[in-house]
């Protein structure tokens, strides 16, 4: 199958560090490559990949602080996937809703997969205005706000299976991994960690606008001898500090889509602590992988409890839900659904 996949350009495919939407993007494309099909990526120059690359801007555009023109590079990259859909058997959008005004213009099946949430208020009237595209959530409850778009197929994430090595033994701290915004909930986190007297290491992206936030609320709890902040941490660094983590925080407070970095423990065999909001009840095992809290004192007791999670248990469930095997298998699927449809 000849099959285009179109990414955001922001983060390279895939990411240097911190980027869900590309890493994900990279995964899918590097097997479907491997099981044969003729990939194109779309794709910010500096990415890596075994399919053929077409780039619009030389490199993607957060690290190197292009702000302001990122939409020109992103209807260039548009106007690349128009010139060339003809060659596609189907094209599969990762770009949010940028490329909605092309879709009139293709002839070719596609399908977008929607990565971020859905409640905004733009949202709807928007989605009303493009009616009949194909759409892909990455959760169940990713759809709630919109249950009256054309929804195709959940297809939850996947990772390789060899991405993070499982650790039967964890050391004495707790890991959070994420981005410093207010919806993230570090802070919580920390109280956690304060809580129970264990260490916390906090490997986290910090985005222009959350710096108010940061500087103003979490600066000040980072002084705490138990907290160490290490920063936006490189895929080899989040490795071995989620590895080796006693358990993974996630005391997040919005509807999370997905929530990547929870899979990313569960193949390490590090278990969660996740406050139940969005997707997390989809993607948990509450008991197995973890435990899904509502409150404070829950996930207090919850991380004081999570010796008594079996880490082998983690690692079976990415086995069994969370492998990009899994992941490809039913985009195949929804790619064919289309096709046929």
């Amino acid at each position: 199958m000849k099959i285009a996949q179109v990414s955001p350009l922001f983060e390279s495919v895939p990411p240097k560090a911190y980027g869900g939407t590309e890493r994900v993007v990279s995964y899918l494309t590097e097997a479907l490559v491997r099981q044969g099909h003729e990939v194109t990526l779309f794709a910010s120059g500096d990415s890596r990949t075994s399919a053929r690359l077409v780039s619009s801007i030389e490199h993607s555009i957060r690290p190197t602080g292009v702000h302001h023109p990122w939409l020109a590079y992103h209807l260039l990259q548009m106007e690349q996937v128009v010139e060339q859909a003809a060659s596609f058997d189907i094209i599969h959008f990762h770009t949010d809703y940028l490329h909605f005004p092309i879709l009139k213009r293709m002839s070719t099946p596609h399908v977008t997969t929607l990565h971020g949430r859905l409640d905004l208020a733009e949202r709807a009237p928007l989605y009303r205005r493009f009616t009949g595209i194909p759409f892909i959530s990455i959760s169940d409850h990713q759809r709630q706000p919109l249950t009256w778009v054309n929804w195709c197929a959940t297809v939850y994430h996947g990772l390789p299976a060899d991405l993070y090595p499982f650790q039967a033994q964890s050391e004495d701290y707790f890991v959070f991994v994420g981005r410093l915004s207010r919806e993230k909930r570090i802070d919580r986190a920390i109280d956690i960690a304060k809580q129970c007297g264990v260490p916390l290491y906090i490997a986290a992206k910090l985005d222009e606008a959350d710096e108010p936030y940061f500087n103003e609320y979490v600066k000040p709890m980072l002084r705490h001898p138990l907290v160490h902040y290490v920063g936006e941490a490189s895929e080899q660094e989040k490795r071995e500090l989620m590895g080796r983590a006693r358990a993974l925080l996630f005391p997040i407070d919005w509807p999370e889509p997905f929530g990547l970095v929870m899979i990313e423990a569960f193949s390490c065999g590090t278990p969660v602590i996740a406050y139940g909001h969005g997707s997390v009840p989809e993607i948990m095992e509450d008991g197995v992988t973890g435990f899904v809290v509502s409150n404070q004192d829950e996930a207090v007791r919850a991380a004081r409890n999570i010796h008594t999670i079996d880490r082998k248990g983690c690692r079976q469930v990415f086995e069994r839900r969370f492998t990009v095997e899994h992941m490809t298998k039913n985009y195949l699927r929804a790619y064919q659904q289309i096709l046929s449809a």
